[in-house]
């Protein structure tokens, strides 16, 4: 099993299942362990640099958008980021591209790591073509951080607002010498009752920070801000909506040529990481609120956007069937509504499994030479919730027909960890081919990233199984009749 180079134009053309090879890539993410007396050599300056926070979802969103400069005297291709060593384990989908050029794709990303007292650890970014002296490059950095909020105050009444601290820093955290810089922040909404100030003569332009217009507050700009500037401020502000957090989602995905089918499964283990009940749970106050649907801070369903096609849908938890769920087919996409037993509320966790199955034409094609297949699906379907929900891990199984080799993938999901195993089903031989695909730190965004597939698969294969079977009830039929034929009565003994 191997990872696949990217090419655009071949992702285009296997989206039509057109293409003979694949050609799209994502490496894993690879880590480093430097000395804790490293430090990122000064060959960049950031000639100007602009980030941008959105607040709108249960996890903060942040893209930085930062103009360098090579300021050494030779072609440089590497650019450090700079992570507090607490915070760089709950960075998800951070990706890099050239803002000015985003049909070149996503550059080679890295984690680099000190040792065990340093504070700080260092995203590498690799430049696809080294930058000449002088030469400038404009990046577009983005990422989430998952658990990034914390419920203030911690507990609150069942039906009051519930209010968020997220806290950072105002210099956006940088390797090298930034000359201009700023951040932007993106609220919900305009009810932001606590935040943090800084003085007029740290703004460049001689003004209190932050600059409030709307729902939008800016730090900044600072003018030639050093390298590993720091300076902490919080902002407080009312999001009254599950922080809906997954530490791990299963998800498992059958294929099966004999019948034509595509089983799906998943497995999700949530938690509400808002808010908790200061009292205890009234189911009563609960029932009478419903008839109003006033915005809270529990997690009262979860909707789950099928293909076209999907059929026979199942939802079960720890107890057995839940019976709270509705299926709607659609001409676009089909919807599977879930409710809970219970409203999940802030500190309670949920668990449950759902899956469905669909049509396998839909997802899979056979190249016109020789016995390979090329299956196309979504690397991450469930939920879709306004707040958006984050994966801390993420364990995706691709079980294919026993037989199957010669197994490649292609997604552009950052991944921690992949392999292919032997998973044994009802009257397997040798076992189905199964690649095992492992990533942490995920966020909804990531729902309609697709995962293809390819794997050979002969035409004996195929008939594998139907022999086995035969041969099974041959081989029962035989020992029945040689069972049958032996004579075990007891004969009458002879006379004298």
């Amino acid at each position: 099993m191997r990872s696949l180079p990217l090419f655009s134009s071949c992702l285009a053309a296997l989206s039509s299942f057109a293409c003979a090879e694949l050609n799209l890539s994502q490496p894993l993410l690879s880590r480093q362990v430097l000395p804790g007396t490293f430090k990122p050599p000064q060959v960049f300056k950031n000639v100007n640099l602009v980030r941008n926070t959105n607040l709108d979802k249960s996890y903060p969103r942040e893209t930085i958008n930062v103009v360098i400069e090579n300021i050494d005297t030779k072609p440089q291709s590497e650019y450090y980021l700079p992570f507090e060593t607490s915070l760089i384990s709950r960075v998800g989908g951070l990706e890099v591209r050239d803002k000015k050029d985003a049909d070149s794709g996503f550059f080679k990303v890295e984690v680099v790591g000190l040792d065990a007292q340093s504070s700080t650890e260092f995203y590498l970014i690799h430049l696809p073509t080294p930058l000449a002296p002088k030469q400038q490059q404009t990046l577009s950095i983005s990422y989430s951080v998952l658990s990034a909020l914390a419920p203030v105050p911690a507990k609150i009444g069942q039906s009051e607002k519930q209010y968020v601290q997220y806290t950072f820093s105002a210099y956006t955290p940088s390797a090298y010498v930034s000359e201009k810089q700023k951040t932007k922040l993106k609220f919900p909404s305009g009810d932001v009752p606590d935040y943090t100030t800084l003085p007029a003569d740290l703004n460049a332009e001689k003004k209190v920070d932050p600059q409030k217009q709307g729902s939008t507050f800016t730090y900044g700009p600072y003018n030639d801000v050093p390298a590993g500037a720091d300076q902490d401020v919080s902002v407080r502000y009312e999001f009254t909506k599950p922080l809906t957090h997954a530490s791990l989602l299963e998800r498992d995905i059958e294929v099966s040529h004999w019948g034509g089918n595509l089983a799906t499964e998943e497995r999700y283990w949530l938690t509400n990481q808002g808010a908790e009940l200061k009292n205890h749970f009234s189911r009563v106050e609960w029932q009478k609120t419903q008839y109003l649907n006033p915005p809270s801070s529990a997690l009262k369903g979860l909707n789950l956007p099928l293909h076209p096609g999907a059929m026979d849908p199942y939802f079960t938890d720890d107890i057995g069937n839940v019976s709270t769920s509705r299926f709607r087919p659609g001409k676009k996409e089909n919807l599977l509504e879930l409710k809970p037993r219970y409203p999940v509320f802030g500190g309670w966790k949920y668990s449950f499994r759902v899956g469905w199955n669909a049509d396998l034409s839909t997802y899979l094609r056979k190249l016109s030479k020789g016995d390979t297949y090329v299956l196309k699906v979504p690397f991450l379907e469930g939920p879709r919730l306004a707040e958006g929900i984050q994966y801390s891990k993420v364990h995706l199984r691709i079980i294919l027909p026993e037989g199957a080799t010669n197994v490649k993938y292609s997604t552009t999901v950052p991944l921690t960890d992949s392999k292919t195993s032997i998973h044994h089903t009802f009257m397997d031989t040798l076992g189905r081919s199964t690649l095992e695909l492992h990533a942490i730190n995920i966020m909804d965004e990531f729902r309609e990233r697709d995962l293809i597939v390819t794997y050979d698969y002969s035409w004996t294969a195929g008939y594998r199984k139907p022999i086995v079977i035969t041969l099974g009830m041959f081989a029962v039929f035989a020992a029945t009749w040689v069972l049958g034929s032996i004579d075990t009565s007891i004969g009458k003994s002879k006379k004298a």
